[in-house]
């Protein structure tokens, strides 16, 4: 209080000292003085009242209109001084808020985190970037004894923390089956009902879940509403649509999915991706399903994770680096 009553003082001194001369160095202690009252939380309304004091004591004889404008000021910066205290204890809320969603992406990352398989047999290229700090999208590779590879793609209908935590759920719900245990039809029927009992009715996940068999080389798959992917016969030099149906994950205990079953040959390639990748924008023009595989088809040439990160670039820049929803690319191609 007394540091206070001092600068008070030094105030006074200086817009005298200022008035008279209109020296510069006046100016220059009086910045030193408003950065020593923002040190101490000294709001605008009290300078400003220090202010009025000042000159109270220099012109005692000050005509009532200015006294008048100076109290007008006065309650006018009383108002300012509220709104910039809520607005600074906002933003010290909002800082706290991103420093936690930080933490969790963080730990959201070291918990659905999954190892891509290196195989000689199967390249497997997979990419999954988040809009924002939280993924909304999930995948998962996991291998059985024979060498056969199960592939999970997720997507959760909704964003945020709460997309997250029901990653998070599935991801655990995927880790309690058996290995052995890939039937895609199975697994998605178990998830399903896990989902239905636990997740909020106004949040869906879509899911498609692919296993590769490697004693027949087939790629027997089911999906939950999901995004629908592609296939490409390398002997025919053509992409399509992989055909699938099946309700989303939660609405109903009783659904149950149909399992599909496709022909890989050498060369063959099964791209399975999230709706980030299918709604990517240019301006406000949806990118063309044609525009997609003639990018995909583009890079093919290239090693699988080559190919799935140029074919992110290519639309990261296309929408000027501003993704509107998460993105995930996954594309496995038989080798031998």
């Amino acid at each position: 209080m007394n540091t206070l009553k001092l600068d008070l003082e030094n105030y006074k001194e200086l817009m005298q000292e200022y008035i008279k001369t209109k020296d510069e160095q006046a100016l220059y202690q009086a910045e030193q003085f408003s950065k020593h009252s923002m040190q101490h939380n000294i709001s605008p309304e009290e300078i400003v009242n220090v202010h009025i004091e000042s000159l109270q004591d220099l012109y005692p004889n000050m005509p009532e209109y200015i006294q008048s404008s100076l109290n007008f000021l006065l309650e006018t910066m009383i108002s300012y001084g509220m709104a910039y205290q809520e607005h600074q204890s906002m933003k010290e809320k909002q800082l706290e808020l991103k420093s936690e969603i930080s933490v969790a992406a963080n730990m959201q990352r070291t918990l659905l985190s999954t190892v891509k398989p290196e195989r000689q047999d199967l390249e497997v290229g997979a990419l999954s970037v988040p809009a924002k700090q939280m993924n909304g999208d999930y995948h998962h590779f996991v291998e059985d004894n024979n060498g056969s590879l199960g592939i999970a793609i997720a997507d959760v209908i909704g964003k945020g923390v709460p997309a997250a935590l029901c990653m998070s759920m599935i991801k655990y719900s995927m880790d309690s089956f058996p290995e052995m245990r890939m039937d895609p039809s199975v697994i998605l029927g178990s998830l399903n009902r896990v989902v239905e009992r636990n997740i909020d009715p106004s949040m869906f996940i879509t899911m498609f879940y692919g296993m590769y068999d490697i004693a027949n080389h087939t790629f027997q798959y089911s999906t939950a509403g999901h995004e629908p992917g592609f296939y490409y016969n390398k002997s025919e030099d053509k992409f399509e649509e992989i055909e699938a149906s099946g309700l989303v994950l939660g609405v109903s205990p009783e659904t149950t999915y149909q399992k599909y079953s496709k022909q890989i040959n050498v060369g063959d390639m099964m791209v399975l991706l999230t709706d980030g990748v299918t709604e990517c924008r240019q301006g406000d023009r949806f990118i063309e399903q044609e525009e997609i595989l003639e990018v995909i088809r583009e890079y093919s040439h290239l090693p699988a994770q080559e190919t799935v990160e140029h074919v992110y670039k290519h639309f990261e820049r296309l929408q000027d680096f501003q993704l509107r929803d998460d993105f995930t690319l996954i594309i496995l191609r038989r080798n031998v």
